[in-house]
């Protein structure tokens, strides 16, 4: 979704993104006549905020970071949290977002809700975004896009697997939560977000989808992305029940004066260009 303003266009090609959960900020600058990422920066916090301290987190590095202080020709913003649905395109109606919401999330009279398009798969992306947030950088920027962190995924997983024949299970795993994605030769079958505070909450909660959509833990494939490598012990843990594990890729071609930590790290945030 856009946030357009009356704002003239700003004579640089630097694009800035800017992911944002509870549990931390992830910035991303793009020199887009060159592809180079020149800035990629994590901020965790200890634990998981409201949305209010979040805000006053954002506030801070935006006053202190001095990559923040550039303009920008294009910024947009990725909010992550697990208030989303998705609705077919075919029984869509934006006059009834929450509606569509409140069968699987706890939402309120007061929250706004917006909604992506997801062409590729005909869906509409129904979620509560974060409006101080967003108010926030409508302030500091003027126009901007935002959009919900699993439609980047969705949209970047279907396009990585439009000619697969096979089915595929990813893990997409971020500091207190992370996201199932199953695709079966390029159509997607399931999505959805998990918190855990464990191993084996993690595991508990890939095996049960895997039992829901009866893939034996023996033959399936499993990849992960994210915050996630191979000495973790998430990966141990993982690879106690399930024999075919692999790392993803972005896929993509850029230049890094700043280097992500993997080849499947921050796929969200540098997907979002």
């Amino acid at each position: 979704m856009a946030i357009t303003s009356n704002t003239n266009d700003i004579p640089t090609k630097q694009e800035l993104s800017i992911q944002i959960s509870l549990s931390g900020l992830s910035f991303c600058i793009l020199q887009r006549d060159t592809k180079t990422i020149s800035v990629l920066r994590d901020y965790n916090f200890n634990k998981k905020l409201n949305h209010h301290d979040v805000l006053d987190k954002l506030k801070h590095l935006f006053n202190t970071e001095s990559f923040l202080q550039y303009n920008f020709s294009n910024v947009q913003v990725i909010h992550v949290n697990e208030l989303s649905t998705l609705v077919p395109k075919s029984l869509f109606d934006e006059h009834f977002l929450a509606d569509y919401l409140k069968f699987n999330s706890k939402i309120l009279k007061s929250d706004f809700i917006a909604f992506d398009t997801i062409e590729i798969n005909d869906t509409a992306n129904v979620y509560v975004p974060y409006v101080n947030i967003n108010n926030f950088i409508y302030d500091m920027f003027g126009a901007f896009t935002y959009k919900h962190v699993s439609t980047i995924l969705i949209e970047q997983l279907l396009i990585i697997e439009k000619n697969s024949e096979s089915i595929k299970v990813y893990v997409h795993v971020s500091q207190n939560h992370f996201e199932i994605i199953v695709i079966n030769k390029g159509k997607l079958i399931f999505y959805n977000t998990f918190e855990y505070c464990s191993e084996e909450d993690f595991i508990y909660y890939i095996l049960f989808t895997a039992e829901q959509l009866k893939l034996n833990p023996e033959t399936l494939q499993l990849i992960f992305l994210g915050n996630i490598q191979k000495d973790d012990a998430l990966y141990t843990m993982a690879y106690k029940y399930i024999r075919h594990i692999e790392f993803g890729n972005r896929q993509e071609n850029f230049i890094y004066l700043e280097k992500p930590q993997t080849n499947h790290s921050n796929f969200t945030l540098i997907k979002s260009f």
